[in-house]
């Protein structure tokens, strides 16, 4: 029933009329038919034909008919309701993540990079209109995913994210991770470009310096929002290696160059943000989520079925079938 509406559906008001009109056809029913008046009607008692019997029930099928007419009446249809969304300007987006040894640190739960992967997954997941990217930096960079509208690549770009210093010199590069992200946008097309670049320590490797790349996106019309992950004071941050292989923490003070941060945003029309849990990480990327909106044109297409035309054939069909039984083989009932 959520498929049909009805076109006119004021006419429904018409079936306050049935129960009127049963009133008044048992109120006249006595002035409506013939009668014979006799002395005795003992000599009738058992001669009650069968279409004597049927002639009080032609009043309900014209009921029934009137019935069916007020229903064609409110124009019945079934609605199939179609669309199709045009994006006419996606976003092009570039996650710019520190893989740094720093980004194990258990201030965030499992760590730092655990919390991190399973948020940008989410957020990539509910941007299906977009194409997005993943850069990934310690010491140096390297592009992780291109700029691409392909789900599957992203997600599993974003699960292998992993610290391994046997691939990235250690360190902090925050000028060469965003001038890798720039790198990936400064040839797209798309109307709006973004650089989500995430860190939670202070600039002190690669061969580029953080605030020119910032002039470089600035010259790109690219907009940097930029993350801080850490928690204020001190966490557990990995130190060395035991003789099994494990990772031994120890507490110590949580360094993070948010002033850099914050010029970085500025300069590009951007924002900065800081992650000290796991909460305020994930309201991060919500909050850019909803910052960013692609620009989407619904085309709505929506079919019609009229449905009316069997509740006026039937109505019709019972009519007829009353007229003609009253002025044929009824005619002369009483």
């Amino acid at each position: 029933m959520d498929q049909i509406t009805f076109m006119s559906p004021y006419f429904f008001w018409m079936f306050l009329t049935i129960p009127l009109l049963v009133y008044w056809h048992f109120f006249n029913k006595k002035n409506t038919e013939a009668t014979l008046k006799m002395s005795a009607t003992a000599v009738f008692k058992n001669n009650t034909t069968l279409l004597s019997k049927l002639k009080p029930f032609l009043f309900y099928v014209r009921v029934i008919a009137l019935c069916f007419l007020i229903i064609a009446l409110t124009r019945p249809r079934m609605v199939d309701a179609s669309g199709s969304d045009d994006v006419t300007s996606g976003i092009d987006i570039v996650m710019a993540i520190d893989v740094s040894g720093s980004m194990l640190a258990k201030d965030l739960k499992p760590n730092r990079l655990e919390a991190l992967k399973k948020v940008a997954s989410k957020f990539a997941l509910e941007r299906p209109n977009d194409r997005i990217g993943v850069v990934v930096y310690a010491g140096e960079s390297y592009t992780k995913s291109p700029v691409t509208s392909d789900d599957l690549v992203i997600q599993e770009a974003i699960k292998s994210i992993e610290y391994n210093n046997s691939i990235l010199q250690d360190g902090t590069g925050i000028g060469v991770g965003l001038a890798t992200a720039i790198n990936r946008l400064k040839v797209s097309k798309a109307k709006s470009r973004v650089v989500i670049l995430l860190t939670d320590g202070v600039n002190n490797s690669g061969t580029i310096d953080p605030k020119m790349a910032a002039d470089i996106a600035k010259q790109y019309g690219i907009k940097v929002y930029t993350i801080g992950i850490g928690t204020n004071g001190r966490a557990l941050f990995p130190v060395r290696k035991n003789l099994a292989g494990e990772y031994v923490f120890e507490l110590m003070d949580v360094e993070l160059d948010e002033n850099l941060m914050k010029t970085i945003a500025q300069k590009t029309d951007g924002k900065y943000f800081r992650a000290t849990d796991n909460e305020k990480l994930e309201a991060i990327y919500n909050e850019i989520n909803k910052l960013e909106k692609s620009e989407i044109k619904e085309n709505k297409f929506t079919n019609y079925l009229e449905l009316y035309r069997p509740f006026a054939l039937i109505a019709l069909v019972l009519l007829l079938i009353e007229i003609t039984l009253r002025n044929t083989i009824l005619k002369g009932i009483i």
